[in-house]
């Protein structure tokens, strides 16, 4: 008996050694360099995370991308046949419509950190943008057709040397500071759009921000106001305007906190606890 009690004691010893090691830190997170965030990001934050990722990894985003260049070719095609009194130009925004910026957005929302001007300046600079799937090879074909590609973007003045620098890298059409019409007085969009009609027909309109495409969207209409207008303009996407998609920032993100961009992450997420759907 002694012999036998010996032996489970012996046994009890080793299991509970065994358990032991199994113990592991279950607290530590992998964090960009420099972060000392704990981990507890907002919801907002988190959510820019997951799309930043499906931007980054997403076949389906891909797929999204290719298809409205696809139907913004047709529409070339059927453009170029059509008699006009002036030359043809297709208006485009940058940023998520040409220039993929998810790795600035990543970064932000890992460490927890609102958008500011210094950061995203910080991130232009360095000209490291990919471009979103599509994007170069169509603006290439619309050219070659002979239309002219105007560069409609809220980036600053300041930043006009390094978005001149990426378009230049990418050998895109008309990269060039006549054709590269950046934010002045406010970022309302219509003022540098009748700018090119004085002088061309806009065949078509690419972007990630419905202001991008109409007049209707500015002045921070609401929610429900930016509906009826999509309802009412329904006609023209896929036909003259071109929607990439975006679902990391834009105006639907303003109009959801009523474009108070002072709003910290748990202002934001009570503003999401309370509107968004869920099952009871």
């Amino acid at each position: 008996m002694k012999k036998i009690s010996s032996y489970l004691i012996s046994s009890l010893l080793i299991l509970s050694a065994c358990s032991s090691a199994k113990k592991v830190n279950t607290t530590a997170v992998n964090t960009p360099a420099g972060n000392t965030n704990s981990g507890n990001t907002s919801i907002a934050n988190d959510g820019k995370v997951w799309a930043s990722l499906w931007q980054q990894r997403a076949a389906e985003y891909r797929a999204l991308c290719f298809q409205a260049y696809n139907i913004a070719k047709l529409r070339v095609d059927e453009g170029v046949k059509k008699v006009s009194t002036k030359p043809l130009a297709i208006v485009t925004d940058i940023d998520e419509t040409l220039l993929d910026n998810s790795p600035y957005d990543a970064t932000r929302a890992l460490q927890n950190e609102e958008y500011s001007d210094k950061t995203w300046k910080g991130w232009t600079d360095k000209s490291k943008a990919d471009t979103v799937p599509g994007a170069p090879s169509f603006l290439k074909y619309a050219a070659s057709k002979g239309i002219t590609i105007y560069y409609i973007t809220n980036r600053n003045e300041n930043e006009r040397g390094a978005t001149l620098y990426s378009l230049q890298h990418y050998a895109l059409p008309n990269a060039n500071d006549e054709h590269l019409l950046l934010k002045q007085d406010n970022s309302s969009k219509e003022s540098r759009r009748q700018e090119v009609l004085k002088t061309h027909d806009i065949l078509l309109l690419c972007g990630d921000n419905l202001p991008d495409f109409d007049l209707l969207y500015d002045n921070h209409p609401t929610e429900e106001s930016r509906m009826v207008t999509t309802q009412k303009l329904q006609k023209e996407f896929g036909s003259r305007y071109i929607v990439i998609p975006n679902i990391s920032y834009g105006d639907f993100e303003g109009a959801l906190f009523q474009y108070n961009y002072k709003l910290n992450g748990a202002q934001k997420d009570s503003v999401i606890r309370a509107k968004i759907k869920i099952d009871q």
